[in-house]
């Protein structure tokens, strides 16, 4: 699995299509894949954690037993691709209460974050978890209104996603 993501750049996904493949038909190498996260080649990681987020989205379950690798040290990484990958996946997985308040300190910590992407995410994972924490929905609705004035046209296109996925926000 180690071969199929390593190699390239930071904007390349190495073989990562090949390494879902075989994800999909064989779930029981996603161990392999969690074991990853913990590689030297931070690029290994990155790779690791995109494909666990993806398949977050069909497998929950299987993603699900590894749920703490995204609330660990792994959210406290220093480089923004990391970080995209765990604010997208959270939202996904299902928490305790204990986890929950983890899992919104890092969303509201990377809604500040530098890069662009890791902070539009992070707003769009707290929007998801207003749904079950209406508490939220005043952060969430000063983020969208911070977001719509901010020029930034990432910003601005993920938070009209946000408005749309989300009716009842104003």
């Amino acid at each position: 699995m180690r071969t199929l993501l390593e190699g390239g750049d930071r904007r390349s996904i190495a073989r990562s299509s090949a390494a879902l493949e075989i994800l999909i038909r064989d779930p029981d190498r996603i161990a392999e894949l969690v074991a990853l996260t913990q590689d030297a080649d931070w690029l290994v990681v990155m790779r690791a954690l995109d494909l666990l987020e993806k398949l977050a989205h069909s497998q929950r379950a299987r993603v699900q037993r590894f749920k703490h690798l995204f609330i660990g040290p792994l959210a406290d990484r220093d480089q923004w691709e990391i970080r995209l990958q765990i604010v997208r996946t959270l939202p996904l997985l299902t928490w305790t209460p204990a986890e929950r308040a983890r899992v919104i300190a890092i969303l509201r910590r990377d809604v500040s974050h530098p890069q662009t992407f890791v902070r539009a995410w992070a707003l769009d994972g707290l929007a998801k978890l207003a749904d079950q924490s209406p508490s939220l929905l005043p952060e969430v609705e000063e983020g969208l209104t911070s977001f719509e004035r901010s020029g930034k046209k990432a910003l601005v296109t993920r938070a009209r996603h946000i408005r749309d996925r989300a009716g009842t926000l104003p």
